[in-house]
């Protein structure tokens, strides 16, 4: 039985990938993951508010209603606090990290504002780094703030990223884009390597005892997979990009679906954080099981067999179907 996969280029032995989180930073719990299947690594984000301390270079995006950012367990310290945050240890964490598995080490920048902070993709790359993956979380509050502006911001963000490295370069993104199709279309235009669906945007929620804003972490759910396994269904065969499903992958079964409709890799964090790293042996055992028993030789032959273009009813990925759904709750 072949599990093995390409994502970016990277031979991967199975398309399981231990997306970025806390996990990330503890060299033993992804050696364990290594074992039990995992087949690379993505690094928790590096922020861009840890690199630059002069926060008033960004504040121009940064203080327009994003209140809280994505993959962060926490509110960012006030600017004063920044100087505690040491960027220079995630490169030590990268080289350390490609010292201690085998699997591919795919760093993680996060930020929104073109500047200096982006010379760092070439630092990740040098510590060893095997690819890279550009988390770039807007949130448009300002009013003259067009679409088009927006979807440039990313698309500038990736071309200067990869003019920078030679590695491959994911971008991740959320779904909130007015036409998403077309958003894909252009980011892959624009060189991504690999598109990672979707982003989850951890939203602020408002304390009624204290009256302040907090942050609201709630990690993540099989059922919220099924965004990403619609868009990810209808740009399989359209876009030259990798295809990467994060957000609400919890089990074999989960990981069955996203191949089917077109992914090449899918990436958890969630399960692992509620369960425990070896949840991750259990998924990639089950992922086995369920080829053998459905008489699947491989990862290849199952990718895209349910996706937009292959299935008989592509329309039940559109709109056309809606009607039908909602009648069909009883």
């Amino acid at each position: 039985m072949d599990l093995t996969t390409t994502y970016m280029g990277l031979k991967l032995r199975s398309p399981l990938v231990l997306s970025a989180s806390p996990i990330s930073a503890d060299i033993n719990q992804v050696k364990r993951a290594e074992e039990l299947g995992a087949s690379a690594v993505v690094m928790y984000s590096l922020f861009e508010e840890q690199i630059n301390h002069e926060i008033n270079e960004i504040d121009h995006f940064l203080s327009q209603g994003s209140e809280s950012f994505a993959e962060s367990l926490s509110y960012f310290p006030e600017p004063e606090e920044f100087k505690n945050l040491h960027a220079e240890e995630y490169l030590t964490l990268i080289k350390n990290l490609k010292n201690a598995v085998e699997i591919p080490v795919i760093g993680s920048l996060n930020g929104v504002s073109p500047g200096g902070w982006m010379d760092y993709a070439k630092k990740i790359e040098d510590a060893g780094a095997d690819a890279l993956e550009l988390n770039v979380y807007y949130i448009a509050s300002d009013m003259q703030m067009t679409s088009e502006k927006v979807e440039q911001l990313y698309i500038d963000n990736l071309k200067n990223v990869k003019k920078a490295i030679k590695i491959p370069v994911a971008i991740k993104v959320g779904p909130y884009f007015s036409a998403f199709a077309n958003m894909a279309g252009k980011l892959d235009k624009a060189g991504a390597d690999a598109l990672v669906l979707f982003n989850r945007f951890y939203q602020p929620d408002i304390d009624l005892n204290t009256l302040e804003v907090e942050p609201n972490l709630h990690l993540s759910s099989s059922h919220e997979m099924r965004l990403p396994l619609r868009w990810i269904a209808v740009l399989y065969g359209q876009i030259k990009a990798s295809l990467a499903a994060t957000t609400g992958i919890h089990s074999a079964e989960d990981v069955v679906k996203m191949v089917m409709v077109g992914a090449d890799v899918t990436m958890t964090a969630s399960v692992l954080l509620k369960e425990g790293i070896d949840k991750m042996g259990d998924i990639f055992n089950n992922l086995k099981q369920w080829m053998l028993e459905n008489e699947y030789e491989s990862i290849e032959q199952m990718k895209g067999s349910m996706s937009y273009k292959a299935v008989a009813n592509p329309a039940a990925f559109e709109r056309a179907n809606y009607i039908k759904t909602l009648q069909s709750y009883k």
